[in-house]
């Protein structure tokens, strides 16, 4: 039992689990229901059955590709090789059952909700269907799960049936989070194309990707602004700010300096991206408890100035990587463990020369020669 608690605390993403439950957060504040901590537990404990059955589904659809992608990552334990396929597949299904017994708790919407988003994120990783394999609809897909999933149990938390408001603001949060995830694909571009996984970068190169999920998070804060209850000039300054942060960044990762560089900016923009869920997120809770105008604004631009703050550090020196997994990811001997990972990997890495140049990914290594595309 112990070891198995273990797996669980090393699948566990910190970053996916604060932001999961933000969204759950904005869910219950957009219903009213902000200050009931006894109530966003029990919506938080559905939340992360959900997200514990998603990555372990994702964990052992991808695990060739994370050996590649993620040699020695802890938060990967079949990668790493500190865990086995059916510890993974047993967690898997405890947590997507607890998931499903936890939302019965609440009004009876959200365990239709939990039961489709965990059948959606199952079809997502796990083959025949796999969507993370096809193209331009894993970015569509998986926002649907992440965001929609922890968003609306904690709409109905509270209630059982959403507005209009509640719907324009989840469109909001899903199109914002489509210019997030599309980014993920740079980090697991190497691993992707030797595989097959013919993802949104690697059908249509770095700029394109860039301009996409700029187009997204423009997108994303307009419609957030518009549906959030009782805008105020302060919120809509606010979410200007992280907007040209966001697109400022998007314009310095379509350059393409680097691998390493990529992961800072990278970083860098999943934090403005957190920022504007939890200043949407502040809004409500602060004009739900009537704040005064000065302190509101007070609060918001302190937010604000925190949370571009650690932005800017991020994209100098990007996230803090363990040492034994820091050796594991040296440029320098990638070709080696490439080979180790698959057996089917040897030899030189070569150039496709039937790739387009216009749909290079710069600052990435190139593909397998021989590989299917």
């Amino acid at each position: 039992m112990i070891p198995r608690m273990l797996l669980i605390v090393r699948m566990a993403r910190p970053a996916v689990v604060v932001l999961l439950g933000l969204f759950t957060a904005t869910g219950l504040a957009q219903a009213g229901r902000d200050e009931d901590h006894l109530l966003l537990a029990r919506a938080l404990v559905v939340v992360f059955g959900f997200l514990v059955f998603s990555v372990a589904c994702n964990d052992i659809a991808d695990a060739s590709i994370d050996r590649v992608n993620l040699p020695g990552d802890p938060a990967r334990p079949l990668a790493a090789g500190t865990a086995h396929r059916r510890d993974m597949a047993l967690i898997g299904v405890t947590a997507g059952a607890l998931a499903l017994v936890a939302s019965l708790t609440l009004h009876w919407p959200a365990a239709v909700v939990t039961l489709v988003g965990l059948a959606v994120s199952a079809g997502y990783s796990l083959r025949p269907v796999r969507l993370s394999a096809r193209g331009v609809v894993a970015p569509l897909v998986l926002p649907a799960c992440y965001v929609a999933v922890p968003y609306l149990v904690g709409i109905f938390a509270v209630r059982d049936s959403p507005r209009h408001g509640d719907l324009l603001l989840l469109a909001g949060l899903y199109v914002g989070f489509i210019g997030r995830i599309l980014l993920k694909d740079f980090r697991d571009v190497r691993g992707d194309e030797m595989f097959g996984k013919r993802t949104f970068l690697v059908r249509h190169g770095r700029r394109w990707t860039c301009a996409f999920s700029a187009f997204c998070w423009a997108a994303g804060t307009v419609m957030l602004v518009a549906a959030v209850r009782h805008p105020t000039v302060t919120l809509v300054l606010v979410n200007a700010v992280y907007l040209a942060a966001a697109l400022l960044l998007l314009r310095a990762l379509s350059a393409g300096r680097g691998a390493r560089r990529d992961e800072h900016l990278i970083a860098a923009i999943a934090i403005v991206g957190r920022g504007i869920v939890l200043s949407v997120l502040a809004h409500l809770a602060l004009t739900n408890a009537q704040w005064p105008a000065a302190s509101y604004g007070a609060m918001m631009i302190a937010v604000t100035a925190g949370i571009l703050g650690l932005a800017a550090v991020m994209a100098r020196r990007g996230p803090a990587v363990p040492p034994a997994w820091r050796s594991s990811r040296n440029p320098t001997s990638l070709e080696g463990k490439v080979a180790d990972a698959d057996p089917r990997c040897r030899g030189p890495l070569q150039p496709d020369r039937h790739q387009p140049r216009d749909q290079a990914v710069r600052g990435t290594p190139p593909r397998v020669r021989g590989r299917a595309p």
